[in-house]
């Protein structure tokens, strides 16, 4: 556990109790803070209360006497509008912060040199954050991974000189911490997202951009150039040359950077571009935004001082991450793969645009707009495999472009898919590729989309076993 630090014989307010906010209190209750802990859910209240949290109701706080309050990110700081225990801590000139702004005075007092890569971006965040853990421990150090992927950031383990620290931040959590130096800060990309908690799309940059706004000369800014938001944040560090740069780009040549065309990786951060290596074969690394995560990946472990081949070598071993383009087997030239994440199409283009030959499951909870922008995928898809209630609004957009089945379960679907994509392989032909990705929420059938992703991983496992096959 990261003890906070500075609050000691303290009144600190702690609102919102999820994961990161129980760790907040348990944080600071052992830097010797005095805490009062709220949260409007009344089953919020009920999990801390079993975790052995004390309760204060946040509308009887003395906020004369607080030092500070720790909001939860999932709180509004400023938009749509300030939630109200922000709005008292702020007539009061009381700082409001949130648990990664704790856990970076933690590691400043501590003293022990170790070090901090922060991950954000729109998109890729997570699989970069695991990614570069992967790499970290592969090539020899001490990686902690957490923050807004996995642990919460306090729950980590204390800072050694050798612990490098893998952070996925959030833009919420940047908002939050206002004292954020990382000396790796990796951006990744920049897209519409969020609006409703940062005004607008250039509030949402503006935020990102903060990233970087500590960090020294012997720092490292790793920037992904591919969208106008984050070219303009990368331009605005060059000329204050605050940092080390790193330009990141997929599918342009760098005079300066690390760059990607056409799966194939080049270092250009010398004094000429070297090919480094194919990456393309690397099957948990598929596809063109996998590139730029491992373009990011690369250029961070560059930072960190580790040998090319190390880097490469921990690329072709990293499993990937759970219900994101998972692979979770192949056989007899089927790949089943797991992105039960997409919820939505933007993120199912993601996996449409890897493969062909794709027997796709798809449906749930229908967003906005349904799968009408991925009209241009359909020429790779075999046959669509519907769930769910969106249906026979998706029935509607494939007719006549993309046979299908109407299965109504994911039970269904995949037993289905695997038929089809079994028999289809058996001509000899190119890989087969039975794709849960849904363009869906999953509210409609599952408790989440890792719900509905276990659920496809188990029935895969059982009907490849009952095949004589194994999971990947």
């Amino acid at each position: 556990m990261i003890i906070a630090t500075g609050f000691s014989n303290r009144n600190v307010a702690v609102f919102g109790l999820g994961k990161s906010g129980l760790a907040t209190v348990r944080s600071l209750e052992a830097g010797g803070a005095k805490v009062f802990a709220w949260d409007d859910s009344v089953a919020k209240r009920d999990e801390a209360k079993q975790a052995g949290v004390k309760l204060s109701d946040c509308d009887q706080w003395n906020w004369a006497e607080m030092a500070a309050l720790v909001l939860s990110p999932g709180v509004p700081f400023t938009h749509p509008e300030p939630h109200r225990t922000v709005k008292a801590a702020q007539a009061a000139n009381v700082e409001v912060i949130g648990d990664v702004e704790l856990f970076q005075r933690a590691l400043t007092a501590s003293g022990t040199g170790a070090r901090m890569v922060a991950i954000t971006g729109t998109n890729g965040k997570s699989t970069t954050t695991a990614l570069i853990g992967h790499m970290v421990r592969r090539c020899g150090g001490h990686a902690e991974v957490g923050g807004n992927i996995g642990k919460p950031v306090l729950e980590l383990e204390a800072p050694k000189p050798s612990t490098v620290y893998v952070i996925e931040v959030s833009s919420y959590q940047i908002d939050l911490a206002p004292s954020l130096a990382p000396q790796i800060g990796v951006l990744l990309n920049i897209t519409p997202d969020h609006i409703d908690r940062h005004g607008t799309i250039e509030g949402y940059a503006a935020v990102k951009a903060r990233l970087f706004a500590r960090q020294g000369a012997k720092d490292t800014s790793i920037i992904g150039i591919d969208d106008a938001y984050s070219t303009d944040i990368c331009t605005s560090i060059c000329a204050g040359r605050q940092s080390r740069l790193v330009p990141i780009s997929v599918g342009k040549a760098l005079g300066r950077g690390i760059y990607v065309i056409d799966g194939v990786l080049y270092d250009s951060t010398g004094s000429q571009a070297q090919k480094v290596d194919e990456i393309n074969d690397f099957k948990t690394l598929a596809g063109a935004h996998n590139w730029q995560n491992a373009a990011a990946a690369y250029a961070t472990g560059r930072a960190l001082g580790f040998a090319r081949e190390k880097i490469l070598s921990s690329f072709e071993s990293f499993p990937g991450l759970a219900h994101r383009m998972e692979i979770v087997a192949d056989r007899n030239g089927v790949r089943f793969v797991n992105d039960s994440k997409a919820t939505n199409a933007d993120a199912a283009s993601k996996a449409l645009a890897t493969y062909d030959n794709i027997y796709w499951i798809i449906g749930g909870k229908a967003k906005e707009g349904g799968i009408e922008s991925l009209k241009s995928f359909f020429p790779r898809i075999r046959k669509a495999y519907l769930i769910g209630d969106a249906s026979d609004d998706f029935a509607a957009t494939l007719e006549g472009h993309v046979p299908f089945e109407a299965c109504g379960t994911l039970e269904r679907a995949t037993a289905a898919a695997t038929r089809d994509a079994e028999n289809d392989a058996q001509s000899g032909e190119a890989l087969r590729v039975v794709l849960l990705s849904p363009a869906c929420a999953s509210f409609d059938q599952f408790k989440s989309f890792e719900e509905r992703g276990d659920l496809f991983r188990s029935l895969v496992v059982k009907l490849v076993a009952n095949r004589g096959g194994a999971a990947a």
